[in-house]
């Protein structure tokens, strides 16, 4: 496989799960507005620092998982429950109010950039999810387990991740306030997008019976 489509497969999905406004792009564009530039970009540099190591250990967990498929199917049932919940969550229960931050007040480039690292360490999210779009890619012969494909496919993710950010830091003035970006309409574009993704794996569980 060519690793150039695998940096991109894991650029793409990168942006695809960072997109949607969230704890770590609204704060590097927060960061940005009432600091500067180089410090929104600092704290991002710190969150994708910690992205590559998430998105390497969800790939390492994926090959395990490759060679043991009844992990895997037990796996996708679990799967499928919590995407279909999440759906049901975002769709029909999530309220719009969106909840007060906490601003924490730190001013210097380095405390930004170890801000981005803890924030994204607690964030988990990009493990479970990572592991099931790689181990998806590969079901498909998209991506190989093969050392370099990992390695090209977290530097993408990571460089996904980093574009994201840098897109919510530069242009959240312009977005801000718009009602593609209001908390109801992202809690709906966020129910589809796990809708679509429980659907696929439901086709997925009852193509292997």
């Amino acid at each position: 496989m060519d690793i150039t489509l695998i940096f991109f497969l894991g650029l793409i999905f990168a942006l695809l799960g960072v997109v949607p406004p969230g704890l770590l792009n609204m704060t590097a564009a927060k960061i940005s507005l009432k600091e500067g530039h180089v410090r929104g970009i600092m704290f991002s540099v710190g969150v994708c620092v910690v992205v590559f190591a998430q998105t390497y250990i969800a790939a390492i967990f994926a090959r395990y998982l490759s060679k043991h498929p009844e992990v895997i199917s037990v796996l996708r049932g679990v799967a499928l429950i919590i995407f279909i919940l999440i759906t049901v969550y975002f769709l029909f229960i999530a309220k719009s109010t969106p909840k007060q931050q906490i601003e924490p007040k730190m001013k210097s480039k380095h405390s930004r950039f170890f801000q981005g690292m803890l924030l994204s360490a607690i964030n988990v999210f990009p493990i479970p999810y990572q592991a099931y779009v790689t181990i998806t890619l590969a079901s498909v012969g998209w991506l190989s387990f093969e050392q370099i494909n990992i390695l090209s496919y977290v530097a993408g993710a990571g460089t996904g991740t980093f574009v994201t950010l840098y897109m919510y830091i530069f242009f959240f003035d312009k977005i801000k306030g718009k009602s593609f970006t209001s908390q109801k309409n992202m809690n709906r574009i966020i129910g589809l997008i796990t809708g679509v993704v429980a659907i696929a794996t439901l086709i997925n569980i009852i193509q292997d019976f």
